[in-house]
């Protein structure tokens, strides 16, 4: 008689998103990375679209003690899907992230994406892997910068965190399916007991070799694009690249918008020149301003500026014509 298929556990999102985006300060000095805009939503925004449209409804947000403005966000913004939130009082590396979701998610299946990268991959044939688990890559010119795994007969053999000689260009990009969810953290709770550190962090790859290293079998998927938004420089490279995809017609008193350009309903704009390349928030209010390669998140105030290659964070005020900025929420710079 033929064996009976075994019936897949539920897939919970495991999305750590406690870090203090300490390379886009100081627009993170009052907003969490999460929340920071990036085309027409948060960041947090488009990776929970691309999860809700993997079919998952279930996700567990991994945030600082200061985070809780990241689940009341999720909640509004998705009300069909269920959220818990677990918080990482000390960060200890994205190891240390996904260890503390054992109460809430063992057992489960998982897709663990990263809270500061915005992937575009086709997920539901990952989501049927029969493997222990699966890993998103994409080849890269400078691996020591990454995660790296080394593959055969389509099987990942190692995996290395930042390696100092090249011996992989296939990086981990910060998507990852485990379907033995109990494998993981059961490695997670071996590399923590052990010290297992990778420049002074638990590392999820160290985790992914130690199943490895127990017989469990990894595979590899490719992740056709991969925005890493930890700097304002690729921030506003994510903001250009979504722009494109988007299809949007901006309204403003007297303004000319060069597309793409996104302007949420809310703010008001007048009398400028805008885009390409520019996302205005909710709320904000932009006047007498030439914009272009431009952030400026909710309810900022610009007037008469001349910007280029900028990011203004949450309700900062600009009322000066400099050429390029990155500010941080609630300032406020008037040249008089």
């Amino acid at each position: 008689m033929a064996k009976e298929a075994t019936a897949r556990k539920p897939v919970k999102a495991i999305i750590p998103a406690a870090g203090s985006g300490k390379r886009l300060r100081p627009i993170t000095s009052t907003l969490p990375k999460a929340l920071v805009q990036v085309a027409h939503q948060p960041i947090l925004g488009h990776i929970l679209e691309h999860v809700q449209a993997s079919g998952i409804t279930r996700a567990v947000l991994v945030i600082s003690p200061e985070g809780h403005a990241i689940v009341d966000y999720a909640i509004k913004a998705f009300p069909q899907m269920r959220f818990e939130s677990v918080v990482q009082e000390n960060p200890k590396g994205l190891g240390h992230a996904v260890a503390l979701t054992r109460d809430v998610a063992e057992g489960d299946e998982l897709l663990i994406i990263y809270g500061d990268t915005i992937i575009e991959a086709d997920l539901k044939p990952v989501l049927a892997t029969d493997s222990d688990g699966a890993i998103g890559v994409r080849e890269v010119e400078d691996p020591s910068r990454f995660g790296v795994v080394l593959e055969e007969d389509g099987r990942i053999t190692k995996l290395v965190e930042k390696p100092a000689e090249p011996i992989s260009h296939l990086a981990i990009v910060g998507v990852n399916y485990i379907r033995d969810s109990v494998a993981l953290y059961d490695a997670l709770d071996y590399i923590m007991k052990e010290g297992v550190k990778t420049r002074g962090e638990y590392q999820l790859t160290d985790a992914f070799q130690r199943m490895l290293d127990v017989g469990r079998t990894l595979t590899s998927f490719p992740v056709e694009q991969w925005f890493d938004c930890g700097t304002a420089e690729t921030l506003l490279a994510t903001n250009r690249h979504l722009l494109t995809k988007m299809s949007h017609k901006p309204q403003g008193e007297g303004s000319t918008f060069i597309p793409p350009v996104f302007v949420d309903a809310s703010a008001t704009v007048r009398h400028s020149v805008v885009g390409p390349n520019v996302t205005i928030g909710a709320g904000a209010m932009v006047e007498n301003c030439v914009l272009r390669d431009c952030l400026v998140n909710g309810e900022a105030r610009l007037t008469n500026c001349n910007l280029a290659d900028s990011v203004i964070g949450y309700s900062a005020e600009v009322h000066w014509p400099p050429q390029q900025l990155v500010l941080g929420d609630y300032t406020t710079i008037d040249g008089g």
